[in-house]
This record gives structure tokens, C-alpha cells and sequence, in this order.
């Protein structure tokens, strides 16, 4: 039947469709391009009816109606379309015997899903510049915005409730929206010059526990200490399970804060939460999403103006399970923006939320561009690889990066060795004191040891504070990019992440 003849002949007989669309689709949205196949659904009260899907006039898909939900009068229908390059704008028309359904203006491109708590709620009104931002945000009609509604619940929901259904950015809505989730979209479309669509689904405050599975949460068993999400999976099973049936590219993610109380598990929670992400965007979208769609992260900013050391170097260490970098063994196809050097104790929100979203952005970007879309970039800080105890000078040298010559160093702080007299024991606090850089070279920095006697030095770290130095002037960066070295903890003889809870 002709395309048009099937729109005409509806709305003369004014049917009124008990077809529609589940509320994750809207006019302005954006499918994943190929090769992913996109992934649309909803939907319908009569059973094994069937379900015809037009794009731009042309028959693409049909399928049936199906019963899964807990409402037996109610169907659901699933429909894959074919792997579409063409970036758009379509028309797509879906209509069964009960009525037809449009979505106007799509656009194919990359799907992100942004989540975690205040960081990545923080609005593009909040950040530094922000009415110049927020502006220069305008141009951008090919970025596409999907605010997810602030909705708990206590089992798994099929669908979504949505804040504001998807649309360009224009003045108004975009000032609410996540900076960074922006920002990370903006910056990495500049590169790659095809749609993006932002799903925005967080919320302040919030642990780790709420936004994973049961599943997931039993391979880390935990006390949770947080009264009002003590009921774990509460946001998994209303802001993030109802997803899994599209097709996305990937996930970034800011969280921890909430976390930086039991930083013990964290590791072990992480890692479980990302897989499971995975394993249930795959199997619920009929293996369109990647099983190791890439995931990236804010590893924590500075918190308070102090010396304190609290809760946020295990914090950070933990969300590399113990590793200090990523990629690594533990989490393949995982990106991290290191934000130790960019605090804000000055910040209209609480120095626990920088304004300087664009900079984390920028470093996010760089690790997308280089594992996700190719680019020969530098996209990490440099990173110890190894680690010598000189007994004639009483130090410690260390080699970054396998002597690759792009060392800054900017002044002697920032370093403290373990002095004791059995490994475990540099898990703790106590015997950890503060050490000067007396020499570097391009690739390497020797450390003061001389109050340690040499078979006692048992470990060594690097800005294992809340707060740990001021904004972009740690001591060590990459003298290219101006990335920063991340903190680190080597305890010799001992591998943390055997540790690992």
C-alpha cells in the first residue's frame, strides 16, 4: 500500500491509534547509525497483530505484537531497522489495525548515555562562562537531548518516565541540561562531524547501589550507608533498565562522592556494575549494543581547601580497581578524564562540584577519540612503569612511561613513602610521610628517601590527598598535552588488586 495512501485514509477515518511509541522515542531523536542497528519499539493492545514500520516512505520492517508485561491488555513490539549511514533528517511511520504513530526529524548518529549523580546532573547554568556557553550551544542542532524524569523504583520497569523528550539544543532547555554530558557531545562532535543523542540520566546525591542490578550487586556485598537508598537497585530499575532495549554507542559516567565512605568495595562494585550495564544493553537489544560498549569516567575532582586525606584517594584508586589507569585488565574498552588538578573551593555549588566542566570534558573526549574512533591522540597522563631504590643517594627513582621523554615537572610535592616493616602495613595511614622530588630527568623523578632506612621503604604514592594541589599545577604532567599524572600507590611485594573486595 502506498505510503501516503496509508497517512490519508487514517486520518479521514479519525482512528485513534492505541498504537505507540515507548517514551524513550520522540520527534528530534537520534538512532544509532550503522553498523549498529537501530532498535525501535513500543506499545499496542491487540496481540500478534501486525506492525508495519516506514521510513521516508518505504517499507523497512514489520513485526507482531507480543505480550511481556504485567498488564495482560497491553502488547509490546519490537522492531530492528536496517543499519542506516545517512544521517538524516527521516520520517518514520509505524501502523498496525489500531492506527499509526510518526517521529519527525531523526537523525542517525552516535547514542550516549550519561548517568551518575550531582556531577553529571550539574547544568550548563552552573558552569564557568555559562551564558557563553550556553549561546555558543545553540549552533549545535545536531546534538539531540533526552532528560530522564527523577523517578524511583522497586522493581524493573519496562519504560521510562521523561523530564523532556528529545529536541536541539535552544535556550531555555539546554540551560538545564548536563554540562558535561554536553560538553563531552559538543567537543566529540567537532571531531567526528555526524549526530550525537544524550540520554541524561542522573541524580545528586546518589550511590553506586542505586544504579546497579541485583545482580550486580551481589558479586559485591555491602552494607549500604546512604538512609535513603538503603533499598538497593532503585534507579537501575527506573532510570537505566528501560533503556537496554535501544541501541546506544556507549556510557559516560561521574560518580563516587556518595561513595567515598566504603571505598573498600568500590572497586569491586564498579567493575560488577559496568559489566552488568553491558551484558543487559546486549541481550535486551538483540546484541546491537556492544557487549563491551565503551564506558567512560570522571575520575573525583579536588573536594575541600585542606591536607586532608578522607575518603577520596581510595575513592579515585578504586574506580581503577586498584589499577591507576585504564584501560586495564579489569575494565577493557573503559576511558578515564583525570580531574585531580581542577578543584573549585569557591564554587557557588560546593567546592565538591567544579564549574570546570569544559576541561573535564576535553580530557574525556581525548580517551573516546582514541579508543573509540582511532585517533593517534595522547589521552592519558604519563604513568609509572618502574620503580628503583638508589642506597647511595637514599632515593627513589621513577620511570614513566617506559622513558618516553615527555615529563613536566613543575615543583618537588606531592610524593610520600611507606616506612614499615610489613607490606599490609602501607594499606594504613600511619607510616606514610611526605618525601621532595630532588632530581628529574624527562622520563623519570628520584625521591628523597634519607629518614627511611632502605629496607623498610615499602611503598610510595602520589597526591593521595582530598585536595592535593592547586588548579592545573600538580608536579607532574605530560609536557605535550598538559594531561596530568593521576595519584598512584605502588606497595611493593603486594598486588592491590588481590585485595580487591
Amino acid at each position: 500500500m502506498d505510503y501516503n495512501v496509508i497517512i490519508i485514509t487514517l486520518l479521514i477515518s479519525g482512528v485513534q491509534s492505541s498504537l505507540r511509541f515507548s517514551n524513550s522515542y520522540s520527534d528530534h531523536m537520534v538512532l544509532q547509525r550503522a553498523p549498529e542497528r537501530a532498535i525501535l519499539w513500543g506499545y499496542a493492545d491487540v496481540i500478534d497483530d501486525v506492525v508495519s514500520v516506514w521510513m521516508d516512505g518505504f517499507l523497512v520492517a514489520e513485526t507482531n505484537v507480543y505480550n511481556e508485561t504485567s498488564d495482560d491488555s497491553t502488547g509490546i513490539w519490537t522492531v530492528k531497522l536496517p543499519a542506516e549511514n545517512d544521517p538524516g533528517p527521516h520520517e518514520i511511520l509505524v501502523n498496525s489495525s489500531e492506527g499509526n504513530v510518526h517521529l519527525y526529524d531523526v537523525l542517525f548518529g552516535d547514542v550516549w548515555l550519561c548517568s551518575g549523580q550531582s556531577n553529571m546532573q550539574f547544568s550548563m547554568s552552573m558552569v564557568n562562562n555559562s551564558e557563553y556557553e550556553i549561546t555558543h550551544s545553540l549552533q549545535y542542532k545536531n546534538i539531540r537531548m533526552l532528560t530522564t524524569k527523577q523517578v524511583p523504583s522497586s522493581s524493573a520497569r519496562e519504560d521510562v518516565e521523561v523530564l523532556h523528550p528529545w529536541i536541539y539544543p535552544i535556550k531555555g532547555i539546554i540551560d538545564d541540561f548536563s554540562a558535561l554530558c554536553f560538553m563531552f557531545a559538543r567537543d566529540l562532535q567537532d571531531h567526528i562531524d555526524y549526530p550525537i543523542g544524550l540520554i541524561d540520566s542522573s541524580w545528586g546525591g546518589t550511590p553506586i547501589e542505586a544504579w546497579s542490578s541485583n545482580s550486580a550487586i551481589e558479586k559485591c556485598p555491602a552494607k549500604i550507608k546512604h538512609p535513603r537508598w538503603r533499598r538497593q537497585s532503585l534507579l537501575w530499575n527506573s532510570m537505566i533498565y528501560p533503556y537496554t532495549l535501544m541501541t546506544i554507542k556507549g556510557a559516560i559516567w561521574y560518580q563516587g562522592e556518595g561513595n567515598r565512605n566504603n571505598a573498600g568495595v568500590y572497586a569491586c562494585q564498579f567493575r560488577a556494575m559496568i559489566n552488568d550495564w553491558r551484558k543487559h544493553f546486549n541481550k535486551r537489544s538483540d546484541g546491537e549494543t556492544s557487549v563491551n560498549f565503551p564506558f567512560g569516567f570522571v575520575q573525583l575532582a579536588p573536594f575541600r581547601k585542606s591536607n586532608t586525606i578522607g575518603g577520596f584517594p581510595k575513592i579515585r584508586w578504586a574506580q581503577t580497581t586498584n589499577i591507576g589507569y585504564v584501560p586495564n585488565r579489569n575494565m577493557p574498552n573503559t576511558f578515564m578524564a583525570v580531574a585531580i588538578d581542577l578543584p573549585d573551593f569557591w564554587s557557588p555549588s560546593g567546592s565538591i562540584h567544579p564549574r570546570h566542566k569544559q576541561d573535564i570534558a576535553a580530557r574525556l573526549v581525548l580517551g573516546a577519540k582514541h579508543l573509540i574512533y582511532g585517533d593517534e591522540v595522547v589521552y592519558q597522563g604519563p604513568f609509572p612503569t618502574g620503580y628503583r631504590i638508589s642506597p647511595h643517594r637514599q632515593t627513589m627513582l621513577i620511570t614513566l612511561n617506559n622513558d618516553k621523554k615527555s615529563l613536566q615537572v613543575n615543583h618537588k610535592d606531592g610524593f610520600e613513602i611507606c616506612c614499615a616493616s610489613a607490606a599490609v602495613d602501607c594499606l594504613e595511614e600511619s607510616p606514610w610521610y611526605t618525601v621532595d622530588i630532588v632530581r628529574y630527568r624527562k622520563s623519570t623523578v628520584e625521591i628523597d628517601i634519607g629518614d627511611c632506612y632502605i629496607q623498610h621503604v615499602l611503598g610510595v604514592r602520589y597526591l593521595w590527598r582530598e585536595s592535593p594541589c592547586a588548579f592545573k599545577h600538580c608536579a607532574l604532567y605530560d609536557s605535550q598535552t598538559q594531561l596530568p599524572v593521576p595519584p598512584f600507590r605502588k606497595i611493593f611485594g603486594m598486588d592491590e588488586t588481590s585485595v580487591m573486595k
